[in-house]
């Protein structure tokens, strides 16, 4: 379509020129005929015939401009040459080609009255001369196919202008729906590299703290502390190598459906590729927060199986999100619990602890830490259909409640 439209535009642009040769080209074609009829008649065609050709021919220069304007210019040469007897094939030549512009490129409101004054010359002349009747059906008819030929060539040109507008908004459409998904992918990335490197750090900080404040007096759990920091990291460098390398892969938003594989391999497998975390994931995750010095327990209702990965990333993320926080505001010697529900139509979560005035989770730190920790959880609980509330709670502490609905479960 795009070679089209080039070819379209240029000839937009040499528009004059084209209209200056098919005017010759059709004056040419009245010029033979008006000297091959000089070899059949014992009148050759004077000096006025040919003037009245040329006048008739200039005219059409102009056709596709003013195409009724020229109609009725070559409509009214064409009876001046009648009345004064100027004998020259323009006149019947000129006018067919004058009427299939109007039904070409004019308006049918202008069409009709040029047929009518075609059909009544026509008429008129039968009548004056008493000609056949047979010569005036004939030139009715082939005045009916120049004219059916130029609404046909109209509805084409009308056709593929149409289809042309379709595919460059269809083009535009489509630009617009890759912009949209870059946007969303980038949202994701961002959002999955927030969950990694916020919870990871955090828990890495937490145990450097301890390790700090237990070297002096305990050596070797100080330095089995710095191991678990060691560990934490790689576990954060091998999730960040899977996520460049599902980049790398091409792979969609949607991969993280795809890969249905153990979710709990992720967190010991060094492979780039491996799956992405799911709710199996969720004790090996509770560890690693115990291992930072975080009381939590775990309890859970329901068959859990039943929710595709998908799913089961959003609440993992879910957890992780709100335990972090936990970390970072409420402290190590703080208590957590995350409840866990699965019924027919959802998913519950609620992660609380007991970090009683301890919690700066205000908008403004969220905002410092880039806006991707609540508001990122809550878009994970908004794609499958469901909400998510935070905030703190009556008897002093922190509440993160999500709910999850979606069709994205698998049958047991």
């Amino acid at each position: 379509m795009g070679g089209f439209a080039e070819v379209r535009a240029l000839a937009e642009r040499n528009r004059s020129l084209r209209d200056v040769a098919a005017a010759v080209a059709v004056g040419a074609v009245c010029a033979a005929i008006q000297a091959s009829r000089a070899q059949f008649s014992d009148r050759s065609p004077d000096l006025a015939s040919w003037g009245w050709l040329v006048l008739m021919t200039v005219p059409l220069v102009w056709r596709r401009r003013a195409p009724a304007v020229v109609f009725w210019l070559v409509f009214g040469l064409a009876w001046g040459a009648e009345l004064v007897g100027v004998d020259t094939a323009a006149t019947v030549v000129m006018p067919m080609v004058a009427i299939y512009t109007v039904a070409r490129h004019g308006t049918r409101r202008r069409l009709v009255p040029a047929l009518v004054a075609v059909e009544a010359t026509v008429l008129t002349v039968t009548l004056v001369e008493q000609a056949a009747w047979g010569s005036a059906v004939g030139v009715t008819a082939i005045v009916a196919v120049v004219i059916l030929f130029a609404l046909n060539l109209r509805t084409r040109e009308a056709y593929l202008a149409q289809l042309e507008e379709r595919a460059a908004r269809l083009a535009r459409d489509r630009d617009q729906q890759a912009r949209l998904a870059v946007s969303a992918e980038r949202t994701r990335i961002a959002r999955e590299v927030h969950d990694i490197v916020a919870h990871n750090v955090a828990v890495m900080i937490a145990l450097a703290d301890g390790a700090a404040y237990t070297a002096t007096r305990s050596p070797e759990r100080a330095a089995d502390t710095m191991t678990k920091v060691s560990a934490t990291g790689r576990q954060a460098l091998g999730e960040m190598r899977r996520l460049l390398g599902l980049l790398r892969e091409g792979e969609t938003a949607g991969a993280e459906d795809e890969l249905v594989a153990r979710p709990s391999d992720v967190l010991r497998s060094g492979d780039v590729l491996s799956p992405q975390p799911g709710v199996d994931d969720i004790d090996l995750l509770l560890d690693q927060v115990r291992t930072a010095g975080l009381r939590v327990s775990l309890i859970r209702e329901g068959d859990l199986g039943r929710w595709g990965p998908g799913a089961g990333l959003a609440v993992y993320r879910i957890v992780q999100e709100a335990l972090t926080n936990t970390l970072k505001h409420a402290g190590r010697r703080a208590r957590a619990e995350v409840r866990i529900r699965c019924t027919e139509e959802d998913l519950e979560l609620m992660i609380t602890d007991d970090g009683a005035g301890r919690q700066a989770r205000t908008d403004a730190a969220d905002e410092r830490s880039g806006g991707h920790g609540l508001a990122g959880i809550a878009e994970r609980a908004a794609s499958y259909g469901g909400e998510l509330e935070a905030g703190p709670t009556a008897v002093g502490g922190w509440c993160v409640w999500a709910r999850l609905r979606t069709d994205d479960r698998v049958a047991g």
